[in-house]
Formats: C-alpha cells, sequence, structure tokens
C-alpha cells in the first residue's frame, strides 16, 4: 500500500491544493466549493467573483496560476477556456 502524505496533514492554503475540479463558467451559479485559485489552460479573459464579493476581470496567459480565492466564474465575458478549480476542502 503506497504512503499517503496528507493523511495526517491540515489542509492549508500555502499548497498544495488537495483536488482539482473542471469549472464551466456561470454567470448565476457559484463553484461547489470555494478554489483557492484556478488553473488556465488557455489564456484569455476570466471573469470571477472573488471571495470578497467583487467581480475582477483579468486577461491571463495559457497556463496561468491565478492565486485568488474565487467563488464564481462568471460566463459573460470570459473566454479562457481549461478552467480548474484548485481545492483544498
Amino acid at each position: 500500500m503506497p504512503i499517503n502524505p496528507f493523511e495526517a496533514r491540515l489542509p492549508s492554503l500555502s499548497g498544495p491544493a488537495l483536488d482539482l475540479a473542471p469549472v464551466t463558467p456561470d454567470d448565476d451559479t457559484d463553484l461547489p466549493a470555494i478554489a483557492v485559485s484556478l488553473y488556465i489552460e488557455t489564456g484569455g479573459d476570466i471573469v470571477v467573483d472573488t471571495m470578497k464579493g467583487e467581480t475582477r476581470t483579468v486577461t491571463v496567459a495559457d497556463f496561468s496560476i491565478f492565486p485568488v480565492g474565487v467563488r464564481r466564474v462568471r460566463a459573460t465575458g470570459t473566454d479562457a477556456s481549461g478552467i480548474h478549480a484548485l481545492l483544498v476542502d
């Protein structure tokens, strides 16, 4: 049986994430869990609602890590693709 280095470790914002989940941008629905950051495969504009409740538009490059707590990725205005939420819970 392989050793699990995460077994006795508490989730931490300083990394690493415990899971990742694909994100489908949606103007009306929050992510199922708060993302501690996003990974974006194909760059472009991304519109997010932050943990602070602000809506922000950011242009990101291909293969970017976006290290901001995100509750929603909005469809309107988002043309980046291959978006994944990095999760600690």
